[in-house]
């Protein structure tokens, strides 16, 4: 992979991530090449799943999703099927922004982003306390994001 990551490559990879929908001519200026080996290296770069896909990155403040709450689960069964289930429900639940399966004194961490707390309340009792094999959750209400980005090759 260190071979694909080549300076050039980074440089295109800030970019796209800085804004993916740069115009290949712009791209290719800005990384100092021209039109053709630019697009090669982004189909080769698609082609081994380096770069997954493109998408829009929405404003969950201007969607009104203004409460961002963190919730540790602990599951009452870890073997494979009950981690196989709970997984496929949590990607079933569009309230729940991420999850990561944690080692260390809980099993999940859960990311969930409401427009109050009224409307986490909800989450909570329609969605994630119906999960399969939730056996104890504990949340954490963030007051500010103070560092909130998405990753760029730099």
């Amino acid at each position: 992979m260190e071979d694909i990551l080549d300076s050039t490559n980074r440089k295109i990879l800030h970019e796209l991530a800085t804004n993916a929908r740069i115009p290949i001519t712009e791209l290719a200026r800005k990384v100092g090449l021209s039109k053709t080996p630019v697009a090669l290296r982004i189909k080769q770069m698609e082609q081994i799943g380096l770069i997954t896909g493109y998408r829009a990155i929405l404003s969950p403040l201007k969607l009104g999703l203004t409460h961002v709450t963190y919730i540790e689960v602990r599951l009452s069964d870890t073997r494979q099927k009950a981690l196989e289930e709970f997984n496929a429900a949590v990607r079933a639940i569009p309230d729940i922004e991420e999850c990561y399966m944690i080692a260390g004194g809980f099993d999940y961490l859960l990311k969930v982003r409401s427009r109050d707390m009224t409307d986490f309340r909800r989450i909570m009792a329609e969605s994630i306390s119906a999960l399969p094999y939730i056996h104890a959750t504990s949340s954490y209400v963030s007051m500010e994001a103070v560092v909130e980005q998405h990753w760029t090759a730099s």
